[in-house]
């Protein structure tokens, strides 16, 4: 799907998922735009092109009801023209730097535009390390500040922890769309920062010309710690391009010595200038116009091809009431045995939360110490959504034996199922009800062990009403879907 219709989908999620009794979209209003995209797109379609003419469906309908929704919808994620005003500042800016420096005397060593030069190297040094070591990350790292100032001016950058109990929808689809459009932002982030940059060049560049049209510069140079041959040595690997490109020699080191400040008066700037801007050319206007483009090139196919992560509960859930199918989870309890009724609202929770085509399979619990050889009624069949390991939260977590369990189930799964963890938390929760310190404690511990294995949890009182049960399971598997998606 394209951005547009990405928008829709997840301005419709935040309706559809945030509590608000008078929003203006009700469970029937739902139900109506997935009979409605099914209809249009026919059997068959996939995931994006139904969700995509749902989201649509949806705003049409929404737009007659509440204006100010409309305008989200149809609000945009970026605005062109802080790109173009900071690009137009930027080249100001470096028509108003002062190129050559406070004197009339060229020093080759503290020349201004020897340190942009130097500056956008780094640059792309920076960028060059990122990219080799981004597949290795386990999170994303931070960005700059003058990455989030400008997008933040763009208008993309809507921050903050939302609290799904007392957010609106209007605030929690911000949120979650600058989130969801991160990748598209930071495209068009990073080619503003680039053209910013080629501009800057381009004013300094005018401004050392126009200057030199009407006011004379003597160049040389002055060092306490180098002498003129390293000075060669130095300008030759800066400007040799440039020497080679515009046919202008660099002095030896005998002539360098001759410019040496202030014991001489240095020599006419003219061949300086043309080096140094051709340098400058050559290692920032050239670069950036390169990275500005294909920068721009993957903003574009973004914006056509919108990577919306639709791998959670919510977008599950409507994909499987467009295909008929549905969720199948498969618990197995280790050292642990189920009540009938505790089974009984597990089941319920499933469906309530899942849909009534979700199923739910109880495996026999495995019994402490036999976790090496997992009997195959522990194992899920092919189509399970989720396996879920199931402990006590009154056991002592041990990694020799919870540990050795999750990892035999783990490698035993069916490709496509993901494993997560469920700790029912109410037994030990009654018998330790007025000593929160020691929940506190054990939680802790498991979290550990389950941090160990790479396995996300949730803890829940099985024996509470099924909704609560439900937003456990939920989690769970919002939760490994996202971690799936990542890998």
């Amino acid at each position: 799907m394209n951005e547009t219709a990405a928008r829709h989908v997840t301005l419709i999620r935040a309706l559809e998922t945030t509590p608000a009794p008078d929003a203006p979209w009700r469970a029937e209003d739902a139900a109506w735009a997935s009979r409605a995209a099914a209809e249009v797109v026919g059997e068959g379609a996939d995931a994006d092109r139904f969700l995509a003419r749902r989201g649509q469906l949806a705003i049409e309908k929404l737009g007659d009801r509440d204006k100010a929704f409309k305008r989200l919808a149809n609000g945009r994620n970026w605005r062109p023209w802080v790109g173009t005003a900071l690009v137009a500042l930027a080249f100001a800016l470096g028509v108003l730097m002062d190129a050559v420096g406070p004197t009339r005397y060229v020093n080759l060593l503290a020349f201004p535009l020897l340190g942009l030069i130097v500056w956008n190297l780094l640059v792309y040094l920076g960028l060059l390390v990122h990219g080799l070591t981004d597949p290795f990350r386990s999170k994303a790292p931070a960005k700059g500040i003058l990455r989030r100032a400008v997008a933040r001016l763009g208008g993309a950058l809507h921050e903050g922890i939302i609290d799904t109990g007392s957010s609106t929808p209007g605030t929690r689809f911000r949120a979650e769309w600058a989130r969801v459009s991160a990748p598209l932002t930071a495209r068009r982030v990073g080619r503003v920062l680039h053209l910013a940059a080629l501009a800057f060049a381009l004013g300094a560049i005018a401004a050392l010309y126009t200057r030199g049209l009407v006011l004379h510069f003597q160049a040389g140079w002055e060092s306490t710690f180098l002498d003129a041959s390293q000075v060669h040595q130095a300008l030759s690997l800066l400007l040799g391009p440039a020497s080679a490109l515009t046919g202008l020699p660099i002095p030896d080191a005998a002539h360098l010595d001759t410019l040496r400040l202030p014991d001489n008066p240095g020599e006419n700037a003219a061949p300086w200038i043309h080096l140094f801007a051709t340098t400058l050319v050559l290692t920032v206007v050239l670069p950036r116009a390169v990275l500005a483009l294909l920068s721009g090139f993957a903003a574009r196919h973004l914006e056509r091809h919108f990577p919306l992560p639709i791998t959670d509960s919510y977008y599950q859930g409507l994909q499987r009431s467009y295909t008929g199918q549905g969720a199948h989870l498969h618990l197995v309890p280790y050292s642990y045995e189920l009540s009938p009724a505790t089974a009984l609202l597990l089941k319920e929770a499933v469906v309530g939360a899942f849909g009534p085509r979700a199923s739910l399979h109880l495996s026999p619990p495995i019994a402490f110490g036999e976790e090496d050889a997992l009997p195959a009624s522990a194992l899920p069949g092919k189509g399970a959504s989720l396996a879920i390991a199931l402990f006590s939260l009154a056991a002592t977590p041990e990694d020799e034996n919870h540990g050795s369990f999750l990892r035999a189930l783990a490698g035993s799964l069916p490709p496509g199922t993901s494993l997560a963890a469920l700790v029912d938390e109410g037994s030990f929760m009654a018998r330790f009800a007025g000593q929160p310190e020691r929940q506190d404690e054990r939680r802790r511990a498991w979290t550990r062990l389950f941090e160990k294995h790479a396995i996300e949890a949730a803890f829940a009182d099985l024996d509470a009403a099924p909704a609560g049960v439900a937003d456990s399971l939920t989690r769970l598997i919002d939760l490994s879907a996202r971690k799936e998606a990542s890998r």
